[in-house]
This record gives structure tokens, sequence and C-alpha cells, in this order.
């Protein structure tokens, strides 16, 4: 389904057994690289998610750095763990560009978290697409344009959903409203997580 320029949502593209297969991999990542908690630039207070990453590089940000991509976990040093093969299975199938992701952002919303909009534009090439997989519980997710006054819509995501930002709408504004606890059964303690599949440098 295309919501805008370049803006696709697949709805239920990953079914249950896939979406375990993937949460196993997840476990395996964090048991790797630990999730933490990052932090706003300047002001330093910590955002509501908890993240880890995995590929050649992961993306972090903190009070005195900011945002950006780094080789290492900023909390243990070590590389992080390399990209499971499914979610680089993913990324052939349905992102349509020729080089490989070099990030995987591993967000943990809690049932009480939420993400502010924001736009992806971190990265040196802007024309590789950022794919969105959803895992767990539902959330409101809102897009906008490409100017943070633009106009947004919502549209909810469930487990096994995917978003694909690309063409004219790879800059636009978006966030979590909300998450929609007891939506799904697919974690065992509930929440949500996010992974975002990024092309860094070109």
């Amino acid at each position: 389904m295309m919501l805008s320029n370049g803006i696709r949502h697949l709805p239920g593209y990953l079914d249950r057994a896939a979406q375990e297969a993937l949460v196993e991999d997840i476990r395996g990542v964090v048991a790797a690289a630990p999730l933490f908690v990052p932090a706003m630039p300047r002001t330093g207070k910590p955002m509501s998610v908890r993240m880890t990453n995995c590929g050649p590089l992961g993306w972090v940000t903190d009070k005195e750095r900011g945002y950006r991509y780094q080789s290492t976990h900023p909390l243990t040093g070590e590389l992080w763990p390399a990209i499971p093969p499914q979610l680089l299975t993913i990324w052939n199938e349905i992102a349509g560009y020729e080089k490989p992701p070099e990030a995987c952002l591993v967000n943990f919303y809690a049932d009480d978290a939420k993400m502010g909009l924001h736009q992806d534009k971190d990265e040196k090439d802007l024309g590789a697409p950022v794919v969105s997989i959803s895992l767990g519980n539902s959330c409101l997710f809102r897009i906008g344009g490409n100017d943070r006054a633009d106009k947004t819509s919502s549209l909810k995501l469930a487990s096994g959903d995917i978003v694909i930002l690309g063409g004219d709408g790879r800059l636009c504004f978006h966030g979590v409203d909300r998450i929609y606890p007891g939506t799904s059964t697919l974690l065992k303690s509930g929440g949500r997580i996010n992974l975002t599949l990024r092309r860094v440098g070109k």
C-alpha cells in the first residue's frame, strides 16, 4: 500500500513463524549487545525507548556528542553483532536498493513508551530507503511531510507489518504516538520491538 510518494505500508508481511524466528534472532543480538537508554543531545534527557544495534555500524546518541553512527557499543565498547540473515533477506526482497544495509536499529518500546516526530537524516546515502519492521504490540504510527509543520496522518501498525520510507518520503517526519497493550502475544512480557534497516554511507 502506497501512503504517499515513496512511503509504502506492507501489512502482515511477516507471518507468525517468521516473526517468532526474528524475535529469537534479536534475543541473540541483545545478548551480545545489551539494550541501553539513548539520551537527547545537549539536554541529556533519556528517551523512553531502550535500544541496541546490529551490523557494521550502530546509531547512538548522548548529551556530549549527539546523534551519530559508530562501530562499537557505547557501554561495552564491543563491535556490534552481525545483522541476522533473515533481515538481509527482507531488505533484498523489498528495499529495491542494490547495496546492503549497514545498520539495524533495535528499539524496544515498553507499553507506555513513545517516539516524537523526527527525521532519519544522519545517513550520507539518502537514496537508500529506510525499512521499518514491527514486532509485538500494535502502535499508532504518525507520518508527516519533509517539514515539521506539515500536516500529519496516522495509521496502526501491527506485528509483522513493514513500512518503507523511500523516494520523496525518505526524509518525512514520523513518530510513534502510543503503544496498544495486549494486542499481540508475540513478546511474552508485552511491548513492541521496532527494527530499522538503514544504509549509512555511499
